[in-house]
């Protein structure tokens, strides 16, 4: 036997690996070096334009959080773990640290390897990505959003990096156990840190030395990190890697949908599949039911994504509720803001009536040009549903925290409905897109280069814009003056939507041809 085969007969695990590797990265079309630098480039021209002046303003205002009670620190640190932990678990199923290019995984399943040879390297090298830029964006929102690091010689502020840091390991961490553990585990996991949030929050409010609220948390953050990270390391030599396959396949083709074509494109592939109930939308004598029941039928079809949609409802709902109910800024702005978001985020899982009005209005009709009918048809189960279970949600935070006297309930119901109408007018607008528009690909020259990518990216994100800028704007203004702010913002959505399925709202309607 020659030196060259000998030499591979007898090389370790590690060598076969790291050359299985080397092999796949000399491919023709990896990226090059000039579009490194142009991402580069484009991120850093979006937080000079973007991010910086925001920071700025942020910096110099009075931030909406104060934490330097430590009564109000220590539940918020339980929640900003507990949300760690949920968020890097949810992530880990959809998308985990695992997920690697199809071809390279299928040479690897080739051989005969261990998984935990070849995954190990992938997935530390990526959950320590994801704890940089999870200290980046903890530390970054706690800069902008607290008065943590307002006195850095302070003891508030040594605690606040100790939590960081234990909040960047926990949910890497957690977003390995999210893929490699089945449902079950990840239940528990997600039913423990709930329980041990509810008992930390109160324990760190107890007195202790020199104030040091937040060092059981931290402390807390930072064991559960080591703990989670050996369970989930060890866990890799069980993975299902037919289910690892199927996982890869669909975000390469989603990360090609993403780059290449419009954003929905690449989340229509985790949709879920609708099961059962196919007889419910028809009634025993053959017709078709209304609108209104075929919308929760289709709704039960998918059990997960409507159950999640109604979660982020309820959450949204009582955000909104609160923050309208509270006076002043601080806190009640950035629960305004966020029940807003969540409001966006649970509308568009609530069905698939959404997908189904921009289809139809898209497609080319069978008898010619309809009216204005179908979209009021389609639209009746999501508004319905929306605001049946935010208003309900609302109301019933707002019974439970009981009659305050600067409370006006007409200011309360009129501020919260005019974020409704934003939230649905916005979901409207994302939900219309179609493919890519050509025009946004042409060169946009300006003084700080070419900001055509950007605008590419605003166009993606076009609906969350719209409700975090029209709900920060209408939260300033008196009740009538931000209903009536609310109401146009929704009809200008409502006009680009229709433009963007090819249809001009001001175009006289033709009857349908007999």
């Amino acid at each position: 036997m020659t030196r060259t085969g000998t030499t591979a007969a007898e090389a370790a695990p590690r060598d076969r690996v790291h050359a299985v590797r080397h092999l796949y990265a000399r491919r023709g079309d990896r990226p090059t070096t000039g579009d490194r630098a142009y991402a580069l480039y484009l991120a850093l021209l979006l937080g000079l334009v973007y991010v910086a002046p925001v920071v700025l303003l942020a910096r110099a205002s009075r931030p909406p959080l104060s934490l330097e009670p430590l009564g109000t620190a220590a539940p918020v640190a339980a929640l900003a773990a507990a949300a760690a932990v949920w968020g890097g678990q949810l992530t880990g199923r959809f998308w985990g640290p695992l997920v690697t290019e199809p071809f390279l995984l299928h040479v690897y399943r080739s051989t005969d390897l261990p998984p935990e040879r070849y995954l190990g390297g992938i997935a530390r090298r990526r959950l320590a990505l994801a704890a940089l830029g999870t200290l980046l964006a903890v530390t970054t929102a706690a800069l902008l959003l607290t008065d943590l690091y307002d006195r850095p010689a302070g003891p508030l502020a040594l605690q606040g990096a100790a939590l960081t840091t234990g909040l960047a390991a926990l949910a890497p961490v957690a977003w390995l156990w999210g893929q490699a553990r089945p449902v079950r585990d990840n239940l528990l996991l997600a039913a423990g840190t709930a329980a041990a949030a509810a008992a930390l929050a109160p324990l760190a409010r107890t007195p202790l030395p020199d104030g040091a609220g937040l060092w059981p948390a931290a402390a807390a953050t930072a064991l559960a990190a080591a703990l989670l990270g050996r369970s989930a390391f060890r866990s890799l030599s069980t993975v299902d890697l037919a289910r690892l396959a199927r996982e890869s396949a669909r975000a390469d083709e989603a990360r090609n949908f993403a780059l290449t074509g419009t954003l929905h494109h690449a989340l229509d592939l985790y949709r879920p599949a609708p099961r059962g109930l196919t007889g419910a939308l028809v009634r025993p004598d053959g017709r078709l039911r209304g609108p209104l029941a075929q919308g929760a039928v289709r709704a039960l079809r998918t059990p997960g994504r409507t159950s999640a949609a109604v979660a982020l409802l309820a959450a949204g709902g009582v955000a909104l509720a609160l923050g309208a109910a509270t006076p002043g800024g601080g806190p009640a702005t950035l629960a305004w803001a966020a029940g807003a978001a969540a409001v966006y985020a649970g509308s568009g899982r609530i069905g698939e009536t959404w997908r189904g009005l921009r289809d139809e209005l898209i497609l080319a009709p069978l008898y010619g040009e309809r009216g204005g009918g179908t979209p009021a048809r389609t639209l009746i189960w999501p508004v319905t549903a929306v605001v049946t279970v935010t208003g309900t949600a609302g109301a019933a935070a707002l019974l439970a925290r009981g009659p305050l006297p600067d409370v006006r309930p007409a200011h309360t119901a009129l501020l919260a409905a005019g974020a409704l109408v934003l939230v649905l007018g916005a979901r409207f607008l994302r939900e219309m897109k179609t493919d890519l528009p050509v025009a946004l690909l042409v060169p946009l020259v300006t003084p700080f280069g070419d900001l055509a990518a950007l605008r590419v990216f605003l166009w993606q994100f076009d609906g969350l814009a719209v409700v975090l800028a029209g709900a920060l704007v209408t939260y300033r203004l008196p009740a009538a003056s931000a209903a009536l702010t609310a109401l146009a913002l929704a009809a200008c959505c409502a006009w680009a939507g229709l433009r963007r399925t090819g249809r001009s709202p001001l175009r006289a309607r033709h009857g349908r041809a007999g």
